[in-house]
Parts: structure tokens; C-alpha cells; sequence
């Protein structure tokens, strides 16, 4: 990948020596520089600058020489070395923020990146760095997307050369693939001329064992790249790509060629009609229906950079005229590599969005470019994506770890992970005489669905007991032992599954615990229902008192077998008839409002003390008076 994109003809790199060819003060390095010999050029800038001669535009042209040949991360301390030496090269600052996000110092990188974008230095860059500033703050949250894919070496198909851009050819049961591992050396950086291979593994699934050979028929040469071979379904047709010689005669770009399968033989290539002579046109893709061809192209007119095209292949070998994808896909920087899975979904290449590094792997969800996360890319070039089913296939990256240059790598979307919730419960009784609170044996326990459905379970000896719950449902736990007042109280596994990131294991138990406290049953104990208010000389049911006999409604509907007395009590200010009455009024009101709820009426009887019996004897505060005002409730019998 880094030899076929950056193969540049002799005029085309002199230019970015900002004209000192026609100055005749072209050095050494000036002129291995102005062949695309950057791997040549290098060590030449660098013996400039360690004798003092032009050092700020010598680390420069190192910079750029490191960024032509696509290792803009060794460039950043050049690129510095040129800005802290007043490189006068409009330029620089850009080139300098590049090198700094392609080492993934994103907050740096954006900080640079919006200087370069407020000085003006040059226009189009400057109004790109723009962009660039914002994609470089938002690629901290790219970086922390993991865990989504598993992704491992192919050892049958790497070496120590670059082996990118493989296509599977269905005659004939072969990969095919692009690698450097035999060819001529080329002087742009260092590596090896590209040439295309085939492979049969001995296992197709795993893709293991076999031995590459170079493909056969006539489509390599010796001092020129081919790379990104596709077929058509049938396998009677090959669109590749071929670079120029980095000679100022012959083709002076990278184009697609396309040659044919007759009788077993496949025929010379020829030029596609869909090249543009003055761009460079690579990493073709054959959709599924074996007639839509998607390539890349740094020809005029686009969003910027590379762009991503298709054109229709038709029945006379002859393509339709390329069409732009549009800024849905295409960016202002490069769009790259495009790959077609089986069921249609486009898949490419881009370092014109957020990103862990700089080419990253996207695939196209719901009309949205989405970024496949950190585990297939890094801060290094992730490329060429093979997709070979949902969410799998192969790609290329010059990462770290890594056999060669560029190796492959085979992605796969991780199954999901799996959460079994649990309710891990515990019963305790409450006893009131020893003020303690100990777990209890034996209660029954019920776990009631908001779909309704019940299960049963009684509690053991240390008062525990658990079950396994749905997601996303809602529960009511009851707990109910002879003698006590049944316990409820409601759980949820509704928005408690965590994200797939803050799983660990591919299978886990989250456990939900709960407590139920029991209280014993005492016949003729008074309990206060509390804040349950009337207007002043009224007894009707107020909404906010309703709320609190709601809940003696639930608590005569859990225990179902006791009878009660609910009474309603005055304080003594009035007259002692008047206070009687008035609360008899107000006893039976509730009394009344708890029948309308399905309580049978002969489980409750109202009853009305007046001032007769308060708390506070002689209350002297307000807060006393309202002690002796009162609702409560006792048991009167419990049924057999």
C-alpha cells in the first residue's frame, strides 16, 4: 500500500521543491527528492543538516520525504525541527499536525491543527485544518471504542514485505493478494516493486497452510506496482491496478487495467475506460452483481483528496462514467480501499473522519459512515478490508507487532456478550419485643413479572433465596410467613444491563439483592398510618391522603386472612361530641375509600375515638396537637 499510492513522476515531486530546479542550487538530495527517491533522499537532507546547510528547509524535505512515502509518523520531529527553524513553507504547520495525529497525540494534533487553520498560510489546508481539528478531538472517543471484533495475524499470508488487497477468485478456490516479497527494489521508500499472488489454503476456513506463488498469466512486470485484484462472480473478468515506472515516460499515474478470461487464458491487459490520465485511479472492488465497480481516485472535481467512485461495467467491456459517491462517504481527506460484502454493505478505508490513526476501517450502517473501533484499527495505516460475510473478513495494517510492512489480518465481530440477571434475596423478622431483626426459614416468597407470571419459592435456613430474572422486565417480590404481616417490595431489570465494554466475561451473572422484613402480627396493636391529612372541620379523602390508604389497601390484599379497626382520633381543642363526631365521619370516609378498592367491607370496621384517646396528654405545641390527630389501624382477627 505505502508503494502503489505514493509513486510520483519526476515533475510532479520537483514541484514541491518550491522551483529550486529551475534555480540550478538543486542539491543531492533535491534531486533524489524530485525522482520520488525519497528512501535516497533522506539520508542525503539529513547530512545537510547535520553540517548546518539549509537545516530548517533540509528537515523539512525530510518530513516530506517520510509523508510521500506514506511514514508521516517518522516525520513529526523533522516537521518540528523545520517550524522551530522559521521554515518559510506555508505548509509546515499542516504537515506538522498530520504527523502528530498519525501518533495518536490527538490533543496536540487538534491544537495544531486549529493555529494552521487561523494563520491562513494556505487557503485550502487551512480551511480542511478546520475540520481536521475537530476529527482530531473526537478521535479520543474512537479510541476507546473496543472489544467489538476479534482480529489475529494470517501467518500463511504474511511476510516480511507489504501484503495488502486480496480478492478471492471462485474459478479456482484462490486468494488473491498483493505483496512486495520478491520484487525489485523501489527507491521511493526503501521497499520492493508490488506484485500479485495467489494462494490455496489447505484449510479455507481458517485460511492456513498453503504456499503463495505469483500469479499466474500476464499481469506483473517487473518494475511497475500491480495491486488490488477483483474479479467478477463468474471469474471471467480482473480489474487491477498498475502504477507507473517513476520514469517521465510511459503512463504517469496509477491506473486500473482490464483483462479477460477466454477459453482458460486471460488475455493482455488493457486500460479501463474510466481512468483519468492526470489522477491516479487504485483499489478497484467488484460488487456482488458482478457489473458495479468501486474504486478510489485522486481525480479533480471530488470532495478532496482520494474519493471513492462506481461506474457499471457493460456487456461491451466498456464501463459507464464514474460517479462520485458523494460527501456521505467522501471527505475532504482520502477515501481509500473500497470492499463489498456479500449482502451489499460497503466497507473502505478514510483518514477524512474521526479515527484512532490514520487510515482507518468504516462501513456503511443505515447511510452513516461508521468507524469499526480500536480493535481492527490503530495509529498506524488499517486498509483494504476484504469483507468475507457479516461483520468478518480480512484487511491490511502496517501496525506494530506485525511480520512486514503491511500484513493481514482477519477481523471478526465478537458474539455478544451474555448477562443472566439474578434476585438474591433475603427474608428477615422483625421482632419488636428484643428490638432485633433476624432471617428467617420457611417464608414463602413470590416473584410476580409485570407480564404476570409467578414463581414460587420458600426461603432457607440463613433466610436466603434466589431465582434468575428476565431482562428487561419489572417485578413485585412477596415475601408471606404465618403470623407475620406479608413484605413486598418491587425490582427491576429494566436499564440494568451494562454496555457489551463493561462486560468482562463472554457469559455474566449480575445479581440483584433484596431484603423483605417481616413484622410479627399482634392483635390489638395500634398502628399509625401515617400523614393522612383533612381539611380543616372536613372528612372527605383528600388526593394526598388517598395515596397514603393505598397502601393499607395493598397491605389488607397481601393478608388476605386479618380483619381491622381503622380509627381516626382528634386533638382536644372543640368540644368533646363535636370532635366524636367529626371522627367517625373521618373513619368511616376512609373506611369507605378502601371498600371502593375491593375490600370486602366486613374485613374493616371504622371506628372514631374523638380526643379520647391522645398520645400527648397535655399538648403545648402545635407539633403535639398533631401527634394526637391520627389515623391508625389495629388487627382484630386473623382467620384460620
Amino acid at each position: 500500500m505505502r508503494n502503489l499510492l505514493f509513486v510520483c513522476v519526476a515533475a510532479g515531486a520537483t514541484v514541491l521543491l518550491g522551483g529550486c530546479a529551475t534555480t540550478g542550487s538543486m542539491s543531492k538530495g533535491d534531486k533524489q527528492f524530485a525522482r520520488g527517491q525519497y528512501e535516497l533522499a533522506i539520508p542525503l537532507y539529513k547530512a545537510d543538516a547535520a553540517k548546518g546547510k539549509n537545516v530548517a528547509i533540509s528537515n523539512f524535505r525530510i518530513g516530506e520525504a517520510y509523508r510521500l512515502s506514506n511514514r508521516v509518523e517518522q516525520a513529526e520531529s523533522f516537521y518540528k525541527a523545520a517550524l522551530d527553524g522559521n521554515v518559510k513553507n506555508a505548509d509546515a504547520g499542516y504537515r506538522y499536525a498530520e504527523a502528530l495525529r498519525a501518533n495518536g497525540k490527538y490533543d496536540e494534533a487538534a491544537a495544531q491543527f486549529t493555529t494552521y487553520a487561523a494563520s491562513g498560510s494556505n487557503r485550502t489546508l487551512a480551511a480542511r485544518a478546520e475540520s481536521d481539528a475537530k476529527n482530531a478531538t473526537e478521535s479520543k472517543a474512537v479510541a476507546a471504542i473496543k472489544n467489538k471484533y476479534d482480529v489475529l495475524p494470517v501467518d500463511a499470508l504474511n511476510s516480511p514485505a507489504s501484503d495488502f488487497g486480496g480478492s478471492m477468485l471462485a474459478s479456482t478456490g484462490d486468494l488473491v493478494f498483493t505483496s512486495g516479497r520478491d520484487g525489485k527494489k523501489y527507491l521511493g521508500n526503501g521497499e520492493n516493486f508490488n506484485d500479485l499472488y495467489a494462494i490455496k489454503f489447505d484449510d479455507a476456513a481458517t485460511m492456513t497452510g498453503g504456499t503463495a506463488r505469483k500469479l499466474e498469466g500476464p499481469f506483473n512486470s517487473e518494475n511497475k506496482h500491480e495491486a488490488s485484484a477483483t474479479y467478477t462472480p463468474d471469474g471471467k473478468t480482473m480489474v487491477f491496478a498498475r502504477s507507473n515506472d517513476g520514469s517521465k515516460k510511459g503512463y504517469l499515474s496509477v491506473d486500473l487495467w482490464i483483462s479477460y478470461n477466454k477459453g482458460g487464458e486471460w488475455s493482455e491487459p488493457v486500460l479501463a475506460n474510466i481512468n483519468d490520465r492526470t489522477a491516479d485511479d487504485f483499489s478497484p472492488a467488484f460488487a456482488p452483481d458482478g457489473t458495479t465497480l468501486y474504486f478510489a481516485s485522486g481525480r479533480k472535481g471530488g470532495q478532496g483528496g482520494n474519493d471513492l467512485y462506481k461506474a457499471t461495467l457493460g456487456p461491451n467491456g466498456r464501463f459507464s462514467p464514474a460517479e462520485n459517491l458523494g460527501e456521505t462517504i467522501n471527505t475532504a481527506g482520502n477515501e481509500n480501499f473500497p470492499g463489498v460484502a456479500p449482502d451489499g454493505t460497503l466497507y473502505f478505508a478514510s483518514d477524512g473522519r474521526p479515527g484512532v490513526g490514520k487510515l482507518d476501517l468504516f462501513m456503511m450502517q443505515g447511510g452513516q459512515a461508521v468507524n469499526l473501533g480500536a480493535d481492527v484499527n490503530s495509529i498506524a495505516d488499517d486498509f483494504a478490508p476484504v469483507p468475507m460475510g457479516a461483520d468478518m473478513g480480512l484487511f491490511s495494517s502496517n501496525r506494530d507487532g506485525g511480520k512486514g510492512s503491511d500484513d493481514f489480518y482477519t477481523f471478526k465481530k465478537k458474539a455478544p456478550k451474555l448477562v443472566t440477571f439474578y434476585v438474591d434475596g433475603t427474608v428477615l423478622e422483625r421482632d419488636d419485643n428484643t428490638k432485633t431483626t433476624l432471617p428467617i426459614a420457611g417464608a414463602q416468597v413470590t416473584l410476580i413479572s409485570n407480564t404476570g407470571q409467578r414463581q414460587t419459592f420458600t426461603s432457607g435456613p440463613d433466610g436466603k433465596f434466589s431465582s434468575p430474572l428476565d431482562s428487561v422486565t419489572s417485578y413485585t417480590v412477596l415475601a408471606e410467613r404465618p403470623g407475620d404481616f406479608a413484605a413486598r417490595t418491587s425490582l427491576s431489570t429494566v436499564g440494568r444491563k451494562p454496555s457489551q465494554d463493561q462486560l468482562p466475561n463472554p457469559m455474566n451473572d449480575i445479581r440483584l439483592p433484596v431484603t423483605l422484613t417481616l413484622n410479627k402480627i399482634i392483635l390489638a396493636r395500634a398502628i399509625e398510618v401515617k400523614d393522612i391529612f383533612y381539611d380543616y372541620d372536613k372528612f372527605n379523602i383528600r388526593p394526598d391522603a388517598a395515596i397514603r390508604l393505598d397502601t393499607l389497601v395493598q397491605t389488607l390484599v397481601d393478608n388476605p386472612k386479618i380483619s381491622i379497626e381503622l380509627s381516626s382520633h382528634t386533638d382536644q381543642r372543640g368540644k368533646d361530641s363535636y370532635n366524636q363526631k367529626l371522627s367517625q365521619q373521618r373513619a368511616q370516609a376512609a373506611v369507605d375509600y378502601i371498600v371502593s378498592k375491593g375490600i370486602d367491607k366486613a374485613r374493616i370496621t371504622a371506628r372514631g375515638y374523638g380526643e379520647s384517646r391522645p398520645i400527648v396528654a397535655a399538648p403545648k405545641s402545635e407539633e403535639e396537637y398533631q401527634r394526637n390527630r391520627r389515623t391508625e389501624f389495629k388487627v382484630t382477627r386473623v382467620a384460620k
